[in-house]
């Protein structure tokens, strides 16, 4: 869809936690200002900012300047950041950023970010208007499943779309793999890393973009069970993974660590051993799918530094790597900000929120499970289908 004619641009609110440098609301917001890159040329926005509403304002607060610069106002509430300051609904959509600034976490070690409460503010303002527009919502929709679905729930009652989740669906691949739609994959593995919470979420739902492209779509998620160590390897042993599959997503990373680090060396990570030196405490997000598909997430720090895929398709290897673009200017995102604006030009999600709640419902459970002494867990409320859009929605070199 060409919307660089449009004569007439869409007023957004854009909701954040802070708006600091590198921040995700700095990241997102300033390309609806500025323009962005895609597609090999400079795209001028069809979005305007203006309004904002930012909960948090430590040092490096950029959220004034902005709106100097660019002509808009900084609300003290999220209903008269929507309202503009008047007493009607004066965006054509919503921006929520709830990611960064000093928030507690629970017990889970979740951080509790108030995207519900942000959200639940939102959906406030559209039951008192009886009119509402359509929300972006970054990353995970909440660190609780019920919470999530109640999301959810408020878009199919009120009848706006919701577009949700992670940068890395959205991004280029290298190489460029695009898993034919009702594919008959048979398993897969994905390797992420980072910190538990934020980054293992990113790694989760660029695997769930791939799986649920399988043969009769997304059909919710059966048991969960995370576990870390010694017992990761062992599970291998034991037929819960495959070494192949982790052989195969390995290839797709430019950044091993180890030897390559010390004089750039090329090396076999897995038939060296370097692999189980340099992960000091690997973590295995075991998934096992209610149609009797199961997949893995591997969090192996120290090894890498980049995400890859891994799948069997039709008894054959297929990788990949999901590319994430250096700071300061991580033009990977700009991809995600493409979606986000198609949504608010069409009134239509590219893609599910669905998938997102299925994620943000599975990373929860594993959580639970390493917090319940790593038991297996049964999820009967992660009963989530949906079928996976015709295109997958990722960026092309």
């Amino acid at each position: 869809m060409n919307t660089q004619h449009s004569s007439e641009k869409k007023r957004i609110a854009v909701i954040a936690t802070v708006y600091t440098y590198l921040s995700h609301a700095q990241h997102f917001a300033d390309r609806f200002m500025v323009g962005y890159p895609y597609g090999g040329e400079w795209r001028s926005s069809q979005i305007k900012v203006v309004s904002l509403y930012v909960e948090q304002k430590p040092e490096g607060n950029q959220s004034q300047d902005r709106a100097r610069e660019f002509g808009f106002e900084v609300y003290p509430t999220i209903a008269e950041a929507l309202r503009c300051g008047k007493d009607q609904l004066a965006v054509d959509g919503i921006l929520i950023i709830g990611e960064h600034g000093d928030y507690p976490r629970n017990e889970l070690d979740q951080v509790l970010y108030p995207r519900y409460e942000f959200f639940k503010a939102c959906v406030q303002v559209f039951e008192e208007e009886e009119r509402s527009v359509p929300i972006y919502n970054d990353k995970h929709l909440s660190y609780s499943f019920e919470r999530a679905k109640e999301m959810v729930d408020d878009g199919s009652r009120l009848d706006f779309p919701i577009l949700a989740g992670s940068s890395l669906p959205v991004t280029w691949r290298l190489p460029n793999l695009e898993l034919p739609l009702d594919c008959q994959l048979e398993e897969a593995l994905m390797v992420g890393v980072g910190g538990s919470d934020p980054m293992d979420y990113h790694a989760l739902e660029a695997m769930q973009c791939m799986i649920e492209r399988r043969q009769g779509g997304e059909s919710g998620v059966k048991a969960v069970q995370l576990i870390e160590g010694e017992a990761v390897w062992e599970a291998e042993k034991d037929g819960r993974w495959s070494m192949d599959l982790l052989e195969a997503a390995l290839s797709r990373s430019d950044t091993p660590c180890g030897w390559t680090d010390e004089d750039g060396r090329t090396q076999d990570l897995i038939r060296t051993g370097e692999l189980y030196r340099l992960v000091e405490n690997p973590v295995a997000y075991l998934i096992e799918h209610r149609d009797g598909f199961n997949s893995v997430l591997l969090m192996l720090n120290g090894a890498v530094r980049d995400y890859c895929f891994a799948g069997r398709l039709n008894g054959q290897l297929v990788s990949t790597q999901f590319l994430l673009t250096p700071t300061p200017n991580v033009t990977y995102s700009a991809c995600l900000i493409r979606k986000i604006e198609e949504m608010y030009l069409t009134r239509k999600a590219p893609y599910p929120a669905e998938r997102t709640l299925l994620v943000s419902g599975t990373l929860e459970s594993c959580l639970k499970s390493r917090h319940s002494e790593y038991q297996r867990l049964e999820t009967p409320h992660l009963n989530v289908a949906y079928q996976a859009p015709a295109e997958s929605h990722h960026a092309r070199m």
